[in-house]
């Protein structure tokens, strides 16, 4: 496979090539971005770009080609004399940056940062596809029926009823390991729900919260290490001094140690230390407000912090940690003229990925459908008799999967794929060192306004697509894979 169809951002005159013949090649596409960057970062943002240089001798065609220059990259000629626009055109195409007014030029224009990117052709939904996810999935969209191939863990609960208390309570949670639907091991574990994992190099860590059955209860959260062999290894509750407290994240240190991000009493963003053997060697909390806590990865010696607000609909605001759990910097990424969902992020050969998907923004951003920002676009398309034929359509138009590629010192955006049509999921690197990003292709999907916990029930094959350390994709696959959102 060709590596790259363009070179990012990049100023030179585009090659004829024939589209029809390029469905495995990403397609060159541009986004511009909300989040306001200094000087110095737009400097360093237009470096990095392969302007060409364009010598003409008359003097009316180097003006020409200058304005068009500022025309293309969102500059603005406004105060600019004629000699003006063509000293500043030149002072950026040769690199120089000594003309005195190419930085005011550059700050005043690019107020919203433009950044380079891809579209990744996919293939559209067939009938047989729809026919062959109904058979994965049973005729049912239920979580359980989806397939997975591989390694993967799995984890669900029981209760049991409380004469006292008159209603039900958690009983015992089991974890456990399949190679795609082949159970490997099943571990029983009784002094708290599981509600999620994380996979380390020597096993799995399950985490969840003690039972939460009256508001005058401390619940606590707590965490077990299970070797590849199903044997626990140690297990331990966090007792930070909240009257509640949750694990939302436990990413692997270099050295084997462990970072568990935790939420307390519901305003605090906690950073806890842990040695491989589970002893704790560091504990700090800082107060971040009414924001969850979604993701978290690995960022030179600190880390990155996604944090998320229903209800502000926030999804995508940054914080830099560092060891110690002190908050160093926070950013967000938030469009013109859409929302953004980031989904997973993941450091990788020096920059940070960030999965994501976006949908668009409604002109008036009030009209929200009641909160359900992400999918009133699509519930002002529709009516209650919708099939699910009609509705596909509409719901792939709304979603667009993203990989962002990040600068990791200033969180600004250098690059980015999408894929039209689709969710972008899970972050991973694979076997062969490659990092590997799924993409949920929305297949079919279904309304219903009986469900309680959801409106829009998404069906989806996963696509799995693999890029080198350069960021450059390598290649591209359909899987037998399935999985199963709710809006």
């Amino acid at each position: 496979m060709e590596q790259r169809l363009y070179d990012t951002a990049s100023m030179l005159p585009e090659t004829n090539l024939d589209f029809s013949e390029l469905q495995e090649k990403p397609r060159k596409k541009r986004r511009t971005w909300k989040r306001a960057v200094s000087v110095a970062a737009c400097l360093v943002l237009l470096m990095g770009m392969g302007f060409g240089i364009f010598a003409y001798a008359a003097e009316q065609r180097e003006y020409n080609a200058a304005v068009a220059f500022f025309e293309e990259n969102g500059l603005s000629t406004e105060g600019l004399s004629r000699s003006d626009i063509k000293a500043v055109y030149k002072d950026i195409t040769t690199r120089s940056f000594t003309y005195s007014k190419t930085a005011e030029v550059i700050a005043d224009s690019i107020s919203a940062n433009r950044i380079g990117g891809f579209e990744i052709l996919q293939e559209t939904p067939t009938p047989e596809d729809v026919a062959r996810l109904w058979d994965y999935s049973a005729g049912s969209f239920q979580d359980d029926h989806f397939r997975q191939e591989g390694i993967r863990y799995r984890y669900y609960s029981e209760n049991k009823e409380d004469p006292e208390l008159g209603f039900d309570v958690h009983d015992k949670s089991f974890f456990e390991k399949y190679d795609g639907d082949t159970l490997l091991w099943s571990v029983c574990i009784t002094e708290y729900w599981v509600e999620g994992y994380s996979v380390v190099s020597d096993g799995v860590i399950a985490y969840g919260q003690t039972d939460r059955w009256s508001t005058e209860q401390e619940y606590y959260a707590c965490m077990t290490k299970i070797d590849p062999e199903g044997n626990v290894i140690w297990q331990r509750k966090l007792d930070n001094g909240f009257h509640g407290e949750y694990i939302a994240e436990i990413i692997e240190n270099k050295d084997g140690s462990y970072a568990v991000f935790s939420r307390g009493d519901l305003k605090c963003l906690c950073l806890s230390q842990y040695t491989a053997g589970g002893n704790r060697t560091v504990f700090k909390q800082a107060e971040v407000g009414n924001y969850w806590i979604q993701n978290a990865a690995r960022l030179g010696d600190g880390y990155i912090v996604q944090l998320g607000s229903y209800m502000t609909n926030e999804h995508a605001k940054i914080v830099k940690v560092d060891y110690e759990g002190n908050i160093t910097e926070s950013f967000s990424y938030d469009g013109e003229d859409a929302y953004y969902y980031i989904t997973d992020m993941i450091e990788f050969g020096d920059r940070i990925y960030l999965s994501a998907y976006c949908v668009p923004k409604l002109e008036d951003e009030s009209d929200h459908a009641g909160g359900r920002y992400e999918i009133a676009g699509i519930l002002k398309q529709i009516n209650w008799r919708i099939s699910n034929e009609e509705l596909t359509p509409i719901v792939r138009d709304h979603y667009t999967a993203m990989l962002l590629v990040c600068d990791p010192n200033v969180g600004t955006p250098q690059e980015f794929y999408s894929v039209e049509g689709s969710l972008g999921d899970t972050l991973s690197v694979n076997d062969e060192g490659l990092l590997s990003w799924d993409v949920s292709s929305i297949t079919d999907s279904h309304f219903s306004l009986a469900a309680n916990a959801y409106t829009i029930d998404i069906a989806c094959y996963v696509f799995r697509y693999t890029f080198d350390c350069t960021g450059t994709l390598v290649s591209q696959e359909k899987t037998d894979e399935t999985m199963g959102y709710w809006r």
